[in-house]
């Protein structure tokens, strides 16, 4: 593992890590994160497939992790500027130092939603969707859809404007969002047309023109997650894509624990066969 440091067309540096393993086989992979996770989560799983000749890249979207300013509060970032400028570096990267490798995009969360702003996912052979759907909040059970009204109807642009970003992570959401990133999530969770609205507010959007094989990886006990959501991504967002869906359980895991994030986890290790599979 190295850490390289990638450049932006906006002039912002992201942190970004190469996994490159010892007898390369002439693929690589990108990982794009969720919303508000760090790069860090995915190293065990990047060191995994890294074992089979993967070479891989994680990153930090701006606002994230490594790539955070010293101050949120004030900063300019988006989940659109995470796909039309940070993505963007990341695929002119891999494009200029590996132009001859097979590439596939592993997208987790948002990381799936953003692939539809950059010209770039063209490229890659295959994909890899893990917990990412539509997100519209009238997806989700009676309980979780009274959270998502309190919480991203009332309490997050609240919030949001006292600090002047969203400490996400006081309320067990991940990494603070910058406040561009925050009202983009709330657009995901409370507009009818989720995903699709985000990609209504770039100049350019390509997610109905991809049309690679994909694996939609759904665990059962993400609360937050609904099968109706993962089709309504699949059928309106990207309808040219190729899925095959893989429901992870429960008794998969060896701590019975998968969730929205955990999939990643190294005690998961077991999981991710599904994926070297399907890239194999």
């Amino acid at each position: 593992m190295k850490a390289v440091s990638l450049q932006t067309s906006d002039g912002f540096e992201l942190s970004a890590h190469l996994f490159e393993p010892e007898n390369p086989n002439g693929k690589i992979v990108v990982v794009n994160s969720a919303t508000g996770v760090k790069q860090q989560i995915y190293f065990a799983f990047s060191e995994y497939l890294a074992q089979f000749g993967y070479t891989v890249i994680t990153y930090d979207y701006r606002g994230i992790g490594k790539s955070k300013p010293e101050k949120l509060k004030g900063f300019q970032a988006s989940m659109r500027i995470w796909g039309t400028q940070d993505f963007q570096a990341v695929t002119d990267y891999i494009q200029y130092h590996f132009p001859h490798y097979k590439k596939y995009a592993v997208g987790h969360s948002v990381g799936a939603l953003i692939l539809g702003m950059n010209k770039d996912s063209q490229k890659f052979e295959k994909f890899i969707f893990v917990g990412t759907q539509k997100a519209f909040v009238g997806h989700l059970n009676v309980q979780t859809k009274a959270l998502a009204y309190l919480g991203f109807g009332v309490l997050q642009p609240v919030i949001t404007r006292i600090f002047g970003y969203f400490p996400a992570q006081y309320f067990g959401l991940g990494e603070s969002l910058p406040s561009g990133s925050a009202k983009d999530w709330r657009t995901l969770i409370l507009n009818k047309k989720s995903t699709n609205k985000l990609l209504e507010k770039i100049p350019e959007e390509y997610s109905r023109t991809l049309n690679q094989e994909v694996l939609v990886i759904r665990a059962e006990d993400d609360t937050w997650l609904t099968d109706k959501g993962v089709q309504k991504l699949m059928s309106e967002t990207y309808p040219a894509m190729k899925p095959e869906y893989r429901l992870i359980r429960t008794v998969e895991s060896k701590k019975r624990t998968i969730g929205h994030v955990n999939f990643f986890r190294s005690y998961n290790r077991n999981l991710w066969k599904v994926i070297a599979d399907f890239i194999s």
